[in-house]
C-alpha cells in the first residue's frame, strides 16, 4: 500500500519546492525524476535515506479520519491517542518521544516547544493532504536541532485544475464531521481554500470533543521562480479525562494554533529556497471541568523562523549551505521564569480576565553544510550541523552525519547512516508544576547519535524493505520518582533504543489489473528495545518510561463488485510499561492487544460513499495510563468533487 522511497535527506528548505510536485510515489521511482530530499536535490534513484510514503491513494483507501490515523499504519510510528478524530495525540518514530520529532507542513517547521502532546493540532483536513513523508532516525544535520528522532512532513494538494468539494460524515457516539474547499487555478497560479468542523460526545467518558479548521494555501510557478504563502488557523476544545493525573478525571482543555508563511525559491545556476514563517498557540488546560478556577494554566508560545538554502551542481557532486534562526518565546500562568509582579499586567490572557505571570525564550542558529557524492552504483552524502542555542552553554556545537546507498543492481540496494542530534528540553520539562508533576530548570538538552543499516529490493509486483537501528542516547528526558518523593519530576539520564523494521508490500492490481479481485496488500513490523546504560540511582526511583516494542499491521485492499471497494487494517500493539488502574485499583501493563478497521467504498466519477468501522475487535485497550480507548467506532459518509468551468 505504501511506498518506500530511500533519499538522502528531506532538505529543510528546498522541500517547498518538492512539495509542489504533480508527480504520485510510483513516478518518484523513476531514474530521471529528481527528489528534493537533501539540501541538495537527488534522483530518487540515487537517495540514501530512507523515507516512508503514506499516499493519496492510501489515504483516500484508509479509515483514518486524522492524520495521526494514517500514521498507525505506518510500522515505524508509534501513536497514541485520548479518543477518535486525532485529539491530543502523541506520536514517535522508531523508539522516540513526541518531543523527539519534527512535525513540517509543507516544509515549514511547526513544531512546538510547549509540549509534543500539541504539536499534531494541524489546520488542515485528511481531504488537504496529498501525502505523508516519515523520515526515520535523527536528522538534525537536514531539519534542525529537535528532529532527533525523526520528522514527519505533511505535504497538501495541488491542483490541475479549479474544482470544489465537499464531505459529510456522521456515526457512533453522536460523532459528526464536514469539510469543503474550492481550488482556483489561473496561468501560473494555484489557489486552494479549505475548511472543516467535527464534534463528538466521545466513547469513554469526559472525552468529547468539537474542532475546527481553516486553511488557505497559494502558489505562483514559473521556469526560474516559484513562490508559496500559506495560511491556517486550528480550534480544539475536549474533555481530557485522566490524561495529566487520576486525582481529576474532569480534566478539559482548549487549544488555539495560527500559522502565517511563506516560501520562495530562484530556480538559477544556483538555487536559492527560503522560507520566513510564524505559527502561535494558545492552551487553556483545567483541572476540574465544573470548576476550571480551582485550577487552571493559560499558555501562550509564538514561534518565528527564517530559512535560507542554496544549492547548485558541479564536477564532484552537489553542495548546499544553509542557514536557519529561530526563535520560541512562551507565556503562561504556570511555565518560564517569573514576571515581576509590576509588570504582569503587560501579558493579559487573550479574552480573560487573567494575566500571565510567567515567560522564557531562546534563539536558536543553525548553520548547515552538505556535500553528495554521486557515482554510477553509490552515493555518499555527508553533512553537518553547526547550531547554537541561548538556552545551551558552550555555544557552537556541531552534529554531524554521513548517508551512504550502494545499487548493487537495478533492484536491490543497500544503506548506511550514521547521524548525530540534539533536542533542547520542551518548556513542560523545564518548568511544569501541577499535581503530581514537576519540572527540572536544570535539564541538560538530549543528544544521541544513531547508526542505521538496511536493504531494499523493489520489482513491479513486490518490494521489500529491511532495516535494523541503534540510537545511543546521552542526557535522554525522562520522567522520573525518586524513592522518598510523591511526585514525578524531569531528570537526565542515558537510554538506548534498539530495533528492526520489515515491510513487505505486494502491488496485486498493478499484476493483473484493476478488474483482480485482490488489488494491494501490506505486510510490516517494527521491533523496539529501550534500557538505560547509566543509572546511578537505579533503586532509589521508579520511571514512566513507557514504549512500543512490536507492531505489526497488515492490509489488504480488495474489489468487491466493480465500483465498490474494501480495505481492511488489522494492527497488533505490544506496550511495555505499567501503570495503577484508578478505575479497577489494580496494578497492570499495557499488554498485547489487536484491532481491526474496515472501510467499504462506493466510487463514482464526482462521488464516493462510504461505510466504516473502527476497532471492530471491540477491544477497550490503554495507549495511556488510565485512558481506556472506546470500542467499536462505525462511521459513514459522503464525497462530492466537481470541476469549475470557465
Amino acid at each position: 500500500m505504501r511506498k518506500i522511497l530511500f533519499a538522502a535527506t528531506l532538505a529543510m528548505v528546498a522541500r517547498a519546492s518538492y512539495a509542489q510536485t504533480e508527480k504520485t510515489a510510483y513516478e518518484l521511482q523513476l531514474q530521471e525524476t529528481e527528489v528534493t530530499a537533501t539540501r541538495a536535490p537527488l534522483p530518487a534513484d540515487k537517495a540514501v535515506r530512507l523515507v516512508q510514503v503514506i499516499t493519496r491513494q492510501d489515504i483516500e483507501a484508509s479509515s483514518a479520519n486524522s492524520v495521526n490515523d494514517l500514521l498507525k499504519l505506518a510500522a515505524g510510528v508509534d501513536v497514541r491517542q485520548r479518543g477518535g478524530f486525532g485529539i491530543q495525540t502523541d506520536i514517535g518514530v522508531n523508539g522516540g518521544t513526541e518531543d523527539q520529532l519534527t512535525v513540517l507542513l509543507n516544509g515549514i517547521n511547526i513544531s512546538n516547544p510547549h509540549t509534543g502532546h500539541l504539536t499534531v493540532d494541524l489546520p488542515v483536513n485528511v481531504d488537504d493532504i496529498e501525502r505523508i513523508e516519515v523520515i526515520e532516525g535523527g536528522a538534525s544535520r537536514v531539519y534542525g536541532s529537535q528532529a532527533f528522532a525523526g520528522a514527519i512532513n505533511i505535504v497538501t494538494r495541488t491542483e490541475k485544475e479549479s474544482n470544489v468539494g465537499a464531505h459529510l460524515q456522521g456515526g457512533s457516539y453522536g460523532t459528526f464531521g464536514t469539510n469543503a474547499h474550492v481550488a482556483l487555478t489561473h496561468s501560473h497560479f494555484v489557489h486552494r481554500l479549505s475548511g472543516g468542523y467535527a464534534r463528538s460526545d466521545g466513547g469513554s467518558g469526559n472525552d468529547d470533543f468539537n474542532k475546527g479548521n481553516a486553511y488557505w494555501n497559494s502558489r505562483y510557478t514559473s521556469a526560474h521562480f516559484d513562490a508559496t504563502l500559506q495560511a491556517g488557523l486550528s480550534t480544539m476544545n475536549y474533555g481530557a479525562n485522566t490524561f495529566y493525573g487520576t486525582g481529576s478525571d474532569t480534566q478539559y482543555e482548549q487549544d488555539r494554533r495560527y500559522l502565517i508563511a511563506a516560501q520562495a525559491e530562484y530556480k538559477g545556476r544556483v538555487h536559492v529556497p527560503a522560507q520566513v514563517y510564524w505559527n502561535r498557540s494558545l492552551d487553556h488546560y483545567v483541572w476540574w471541568r465544573a470548576n476550571p478556577s480551582a485550577y487552571q494554566n493559560f499558555h501562550q508560545t509564538n514561534v518565528y523562523g527564517v530559512n535560507l538554502n542554496a544549492y547548485t551542481t558541479w564536477a564532484l557532486g552537489k553542495t548546499a549551505v544553509g542557514v536557519e534562526f529561530r526563535r520560541e518565546n512562551i507565556l503562561s500562568t504556570r511555565l518560564g521564569k517569573e514576571i515581576a509582579e509590576e509588570d504582569q499586567h503587560k501579558y493579559k490572557v487573550p479574552g480573560r480576565d487573567e494575566y500571565y505571570k510567567y515567560k522564557d525564550g531562546r534563539s536558536n542558529l543553525g548553520l548547515y553544510l552538505e556535500h553528495d557524492i554521486l557515482l554510477p552504483h553509490l552515493t555518499i552524502s555527508l553533512g553537518m550541523l553547526a547550531n547554537h542555542n541561548t538556552s545551551v552553554s558552550g555555544g557552537m556545537h556541531l552534529y554531524p552525519g554521513i548517508d551512504l546507498s550502494w545499487r548493487a543492481t537495478p533492484r536491490w540496494k543497500f544503506f548506511a547512516s550514521f547521524n548525530q542530534s540534539l533536542r533542547t528540553p520542551t518548556y513542560t520539562d523545564l518548568y511544569y508544576n501541577g499535581p503530581g508533576l514537576l519540572g527540572n530548570s536544570d535539564l541538560k538538552p538530549e543528544k544521541s547519535t544513531d547508526w542505521h543499516l538496511g536493504t531494499s529490493y523493489t520489482d513491479d509486483f513486490f518490494s521489500l524493505k529491511l532495516k535494523g537501528f541503534y540510537r545511543r542516547g546521552t542526557d535522554m528526558i525522562d520522567w522520573v520518582r525518586y524513592a522518598d518523593a510523591t511526585v514525578y519530576t524531569t531528570a537526565n539520564s542515558n537510554i538506548d533504543n534498539i530495533g528492526a523494521e520489515a515491510l513487505a508490500s505486494f502491488d496485486i492490481g498493478r499484476r493483473w489489473g484493476k478488474q483482480a479481485l485482490l488489488q494491494h496488500l501490506t505486510l510490516s513490523y517494527c521491533y523496539n528495545y529501550k534500557y538505560r546504560t547509566r543509572t546511578e540511582q537505579a533503586a532509589n526511583y521508579a520511571s514512566r518510561m513507557t514504549f512500543l516494542r512490536h507492531k505489526f499491521v497488515a492490509s489488504l485492499q480488495h474489489r468487491i463488485v466493480r465500483r465498490v471497494s474494501a480495505q481492511w487494517d488489522f494492527t497488533l500493539k505490544n506496550r511495555e510499561g505499567e501503570f495503577d488502574n484508578a478505575r479497577t485499583g489494580e496494578h497492570q501493563s499495557f499488554g498485547t492487544f489487536g484491532t481491526l478497521d474496515l472501510k467499504v467504498q462506493w466510487t463514482l466519477p464526482h462521488y464516493t460513499l462510504y461505510a466504516q468501522a473502527n476497532n471492530l475487535t471491540n477491544h477497550r485497550y490503554y495507549d495511556f495510563a488510565n485512558i481506556q480507548q472506546p470500542g467499536v467506532w462505525f462511521m459513514a459518509g459522503a464525497k462530492a468533487h466537481f470541476a469549475l468551468t470557465r
